[in-house]
């Protein structure tokens, strides 16, 4: 009694009849019902995979483990299953079981009783191809027949957990893997909570396509490799045949395991959405209207003549706008989007609109509020990978609230072109903005909170500039992606004067591989004692510190001791809406709240570095000792001025080294 209670998942066998549900056959056929066991939760599976069937196996005694497993549990004889397969399904009795092959040693049950897409399976087929199979069948492959008396329902989920183990979380490669620590932690609990995330639609549809398609690639990589090194290993001859096919495994040795890593990084719950995955936005921009006319659409729920007037006067009248306007009305903010074009103006009136779709902004359209964002609250019901998507070459949107619920995705996903954010308030729930690369954000005097990831995902290649904002109670305040791949540009990034705080981890966090210990930059280390002595100074003082830190940190040839010249140098780079924005801070005082500023410059600073280091050592191994300036001068733009990081868990900045 005490073998059966230490190996028993949950609930107790003491108590009378099952604990289990039933699930009732379908089709024209009378089977018998079954036990209802692929509904388990995930803490039942992770409990009985780490507690009794896995415990601290490697990859090569999963077989063995599982075995031992089902000596305790599984009830050798005496049970009757549904012998399923994609062909036909049939109903059988178990007379043994195979444990060390997990297999079940099977007779057809009296009466026979068969259901098959082809009418060639009869009982004699049957018997045939049992015959074949030496009547042993993958315990996988049945499902066992319900019984009230409780007695089999440890049986059943046995079966079921060794048949969802190898349809979900087995992987051919498993076995052969280095086994640095034990097969649960390094595999079955990631692709567990994956296979459970998918199933509770917390992942973006976009990514579950991409796994499974690296999934199936990297199945049939594997089944090729194993045939060309058995073609190797049953060769005795040295010929070039032999070689070759040793250049071929090497190939795809290699194609196999940078597979690999891509689906351990979306396993992993913290890395998926920390690399997340290149999305393809189809959207296509409509252009001018066939007319050549621009429309003002206004988004009402209910039109008041007061508000009419009010609209008239402010927005609408010829005399302001300078030309005849042409208006269409709408009551819903998204059919007033999907009716835009080019050149198009969205006014959006006091109201709580409440959308199930999706805004595809493809033109370079205006969208604004007429209000407060408070009083225009744009709400997302229903679940759904995304809510903003812009590709539009120059958007602006303004003066709006949006808020989001049950989200797979991110609030709003700038995918190309320029989308200008201002005086906007957005309620998250996964990640907030994310900046693709190619793509620009200007996000000013905005408010963003809530999310369950990064504020702000900056990616590689991209432009971002943050002025005036909160970004504040997310699990990370603004997460910069790895740009160090070769294939990738450097992002331009510009903060001034937002205020990131109340964050569970950084303020800002910068995600990049672990550098080889043997390659030192040493001008990172020299920046790194400049910045150093400087910070100490700048406490005491008021200076022009800040835009020295500034224009050390990317290279800047020019200095004067008012710090004009550094000011002007990165004022050339930003949009021409925000350079104004600029000058306010330039007498900026350094205070407590401040110094990460110089922590994140500094830190993104040399890893520019290290990527240009890396690109000219390339270039030198192909034998290319002089190169274009540009190619060999793509250095960071960088400028962190004036932002206060305030009571973020783990503080104003971090490195996610990977």
């Amino acid at each position: 009694q005490e073998d059966d209670d230490s190996c028993s998942d949950y609930g107790s066998r003491d108590k009378p009849g099952t604990a289990l549900g039933r699930t009732v056959q379908d089709g024209n056929v009378l089977f018998p019902d079954t036990f209802h066991t692929d509904h388990l939760l995930f803490y039942e599976r992770f409990k009985a995979y780490q507690d009794y069937i896995l415990a601290d196996c490697k990859g090569s005694e999963v077989k063995e483990f599982t075995a031992e497993y089902l000596e305790k549990v599984l009830e050798p004889s005496g049970w009757q299953a549904v012998w399923r397969t994609n062909v036909f399904e049939v109903l059988v009795e178990v007379v043994d079981v195979e444990y060390a092959a997990l297999k079940a040693v099977v007779q057809l049950s009296e009466p026979f009783v068969c259901e098959s897409r082809v009418s060639t399976f009869t009982l004699e087929c049957m018997q045939e191809l049992l015959e074949l199979k030496e009547r042993q069948i993958p315990l996988q492959e049945l499902w066992v027949v319900y019984d009230e008396s409780g007695e089999f329902d440890q049986t059943a989920l046995a079966v079921e957990h060794v048949r969802f183990f190898y349809q979900y979380i087995w992987r051919t490669w498993d076995e052969e893997e280095e086994d640095d620590f034990d097969y649960f932690v390094r595999c079955v609990e990631p692709r567990l909570r994956l296979h459970y995330d998918i199933l509770e639609h917390r992942v973006p549809s976009g990514l579950v396509a991409d796994y499974q398609n690296l999934l199936s690639q990297c199945e049939e990589l594997y089944r090729n490799f194993l045939n060309v090194r058995n073609s190797i290993s049953s060769s005795d001859s040295d010929s070039e045949v032999e070689n070759v096919s040793m250049v071929e495994g090497l190939k795809l040795y290699k194609k196999i395991e940078h597979l690999k890593q891509k689906l351990k990084l979306i396993e992993n719950p913290l890395l998926r959405y920390v690399f997340g995955y290149q999305k393809y936005s189809g959207l296509q921009a409509k252009g001018l209207r066939p007319t050549g006319t621009k429309i003002t659409h206004v988004v009402s729920s209910t039109m008041m003549a007061s508000l009419l007037q009010s609209l008239i006067r402010d927005k609408l009248c010829p005399e302001s706008c300078g030309e005849e306007l042409e208006i269409q009305f709408h009551n819903d903010p998204l059919a007033a989007i999907n009716a835009c074009y080019e050149g198009d103006t969205v006014i959006i009136c006091p109201g709580h609109y409440v959308v199930d779709g999706v805004f595809c902004i493809a033109d370079s359209v205006e969208l604004e509020g007429y209000g407060l964002p408070d009083d225009i609250v744009i709400e997302k019901q229903g679940k759904g990978d995304n809510f903003v998507d812009c590709t539009g070459a120059n958007i602006r949107i303004s003066s709006l609230k949006f808020v989001q619920h049950d989200a797979v995705e991110g609030i709003l996903n700038v995918h190309h072109g320029r989308t200008i954010l201002e005086n906007c308030v957005l309620q998250c729930q996964t990640t907030g903005i994310t900046v693709r690369t190619s793509a620009e954000l200007v996000m000013k005097n905005s408010d963003l909170y809530g999310a369950k990831g990064a504020g702000v995902e900056i990616y590689p290649g991209s432009t971002c500039t943050l002025l005036d904002n909160g970004i504040h109670h997310c699990k990370e305040g603004i997460l910069i992606k790895n740009f160090l791949d070769e294939h990738y540009d450097n992002p331009k990034i510009t903060m001034v004067n937002n205020v990131i705080h109340n964050n569970e981890g950084y303020g800002v966090v910068l995600v990049r591989p672990t550098m080889p210990s043997d390659v030192k930059d040493a001008s990172a280390e020299i920046t790194k004692g400049i910045f150093a002595f400087l910070e100490e100074t700048a406490k005491t003082s008021k200076s022009s510190i800040p835009r020295f830190l500034d224009c050390i940190t990317h290279n800047q040839p020019t200095w004067s001791g008012d710090g004009t010249a550094c000011v002007e140098g990165f004022k050339q780079e930003l949009p021409e809406c925000v350079t104004d924005e600029l000058d306010l801070y330039e007498q900026a005082e350094i205070s407590e709240q401040t110094e990460g500023n110089y922590e994140i410059a500094n830190e993104l600073g040399a890893t520019s570095a290290k990527k240009s280091q890396m690109h000219k050592k390339r270039l030198s191994e192909l034998g290319i000792t002089e190169a274009d300036d540009n190619l060999m001068s793509q250095e960071m733009f960088v400028s962190i001025v004036g932002n206060q990081f305030k009571w973020n868990g783990k503080g104003s900045f971090g490195t996610f080294l990977f």
